[in-house]
């Protein structure tokens, strides 16, 4: 069985073929970085146009590493929400009109959950068997914090999401307040690790409500009057800043998973998402499980990518859950 995956929810333009449920033939991914990096962040006319000039060359590609031609495919699974919206429309166009073309049949994916399947790509790479459910997954990324129980797959509930920033979100505006670059987050854990993670005292927001929703809206506002009220910015400040600020969002969402874990009584925690390949964060969590008797999975898929979106449509397939490329459309509000 073979499924064509397209991801275009943001800034990555992706296409991906996935065989029988266990084995990534392809997997492209077109960055749109070096376009977005004069703004600081990503500009959602620019980076639809880059979808319009990538996403044929990009299936094109992962169709001939795999080996494959349209004809060959079962299904085509394409990202239908969340995101913006004049992304989420090249791709959904794009398959609409492929699966008219070759007569395949198709599907809208949603993105949050293949964040969360992706752990189960890293688990048929790693042949581990199963996955022991119901899991706890803190999917956080650029445009995503959000708590998700995995009642089993394809089944979830979401128990707790940001209320304004997301984390991702706030490590870009965080870098670029101090002058950093984009993306935020890898410049940020670079930096971070020359300096002191208690030399300032940033907030915690909302980790004492009772809840399991984020907030980093206002950890970010911290850290941009601390910047104002130092002299001089000189290399150590700034690293003791990131290291700060990092530690101080890193431990709310490590908390809040613990706290959603013994209440919900699972025994696994899934990491996903782009903000889950910070080394910081993942030791984070280990060392703080070490004594909790949780298991850890991380994905080994943690940013954008289409290997994911084939991957969490591969269950349907088998049940032949098709929806109707004439109705099908991109929702960037999309819920899980």
């Amino acid at each position: 069985m073979l499924i064509l995956g397209i991801e275009t929810s943001c800034d990555e333009t992706a296409a991906a073929v996935f065989q029988d449920g266990c084995r990534i033939l392809s997997n492209v991914v077109s960055s749109q970085i070096k376009l977005h990096t004069p703004y600081g962040g990503v500009v959602p006319e620019i980076a639809s146009r880059a979808h319009m000039e990538n996403i044929i060359p990009v299936i094109q590609k992962a169709l001939e590493e795999a080996k494959v031609e349209g004809k060959d495919l079962d299904a085509i699974a394409v990202t239908t929400g969340p995101g913006l919206i004049t992304s989420l429309m090249i791709g959904v166009d794009t398959a609409k009109t492929l699966a008219y073309a070759w007569e395949k049949p198709i599907l809208g994916v949603n993105h949050i959950e293949g964040h969360i399947y992706s752990v189960k790509l890293k688990a048929q790479s790693s042949k581990l068997k199963s996955i022991k459910l119901p899991a706890m997954c803190l999917t956080v990324s650029g445009g995503h914090t959000m708590l998700v129980l995995i009642k089993e797959w394809g089944n979830y509930e979401v128990i707790g999401e940001t209320i304004d920033d997301s984390c991702g979100e706030a490590f870009d505006k965080v870098a670029k307040l101090l002058g950093l670059g984009y993306p935020g987050g890898p410049i940020i854990e670079k930096l971070a690790r020359g300096g002191g993670r208690q030399a300032f005292s940033f907030p915690r927001p909302i980790l004492n409500q009772g809840n399991f929703n984020f907030s980093f809206s206002g950890l970010k506002t911290a850290v941009l009057y601390q910047a104002r009220r130092i002299k001089k910015m000189d290399k150590k400040v700034v690293q003791d800043i990131c290291a700060s600020f990092q530690e101080a969002a890193f431990e709310v969402l490590v908390i809040k998973t613990l706290r959603a874990a013994r209440k919900f009584k699972v025994s696994t925690i899934i990491l996903a998402g782009g903000v889950a390949a910070n080394q910081a964060l993942q030791n984070f969590f280990k060392k703080s499980l070490s004594v909790n008797d949780y298991k850890l999975l991380i994905t080994d898929f943690p940013t954008d990518n289409a290997a994911m979106i084939a991957g969490a449509a591969y269950p349907r397939v088998l049940k032949e859950d098709y929806d109707d490329w004439h109705s099908l459309q991109a929702d960037p509000n999309l819920k899980l």
